[in-house]
């Protein structure tokens, strides 16, 4: 089963395609001319390493100042010793959730995603056929769990919610799962990835 997921998902990120933005469902947005995106990079880890297919992801301490509360991929911005996005995403896990970066086996990038705080986001889709203990990095995450990869391959398991932000009505994806609310930039990419393997 591991190596017919490797095959759709490898398949799925070589498609062509174009990135997604927060501001995909609000196209009233306009962003200013000239704006400067700072490089990021996340992991989407998808383990297989307990026979069903899942997907980790964290829940960020309630105390941080930038999306407090927020289920995300592990990740961050790109620092100037990072060789590129995907050694970002990786450094970040393990500083995150305890993951060494030996165990992740990457299989490529999604687009990239565009986010409210300027940052344009690389989702790097890696495979962990060997289970790790999970460590959650004391002070910015506060859980780290996992769902169903089916889960959030299914489109129709996603909504679109609305919320007042900076006074205006915004829009976006969410793909709630049991106690779960997986919104915003993280749910936006993961629809991303789920319609390419709907393809």
């Amino acid at each position: 089963m591991a190596r017919d997921l490797i095959t759709e998902l490898t398949e799925a990120l070589s498609r062509d395609g174009s990135g997604s933005s927060d501001f995909d469902l609000n196209p009233e947005t306009v962003l200013p001319a000239g704006r400067k995106l700072r490089p990021a990079g996340v992991l989407v880890p998808v383990s297989v390493a307990s026979g069903a297919a899942r997907l980790i992801l964290t829940k960020r301490s309630s105390a941080l100042k930038h999306h407090p509360g927020q289920i995300a991929f592990p990740g961050g911005k790109q620092d100037e010793g990072d060789a590129d996005v995907t050694a970002t995403a990786l450094r970040e896990a393990q500083e995150e959730i305890g993951l060494s970066p030996d165990i992740p086996r990457v299989l490529g990038h999604l687009p990239t995603h565009e986010t409210v705080t300027s940052f344009s986001v690389t989702p790097v889709v890696a495979i962990l056929e060997s289970g790790f203990d999970a460590v959650a990095e004391p002070g910015e995450v506060e859980e780290v769990f996992s769902v169903p990869l089916a889960h959030v391959l299914n489109p129709e398991n996603y909504v679109v919610e609305s919320r007042r932000w900076r006074g205006q009505r915004r829009y976006y994806y969410a793909v709630p799962y049991g106690p779960y609310y997986i919104w915003g930039a993280t749910a936006r990419m993961l629809r991303g990835l789920a319609a390419r393997m709907s393809e």
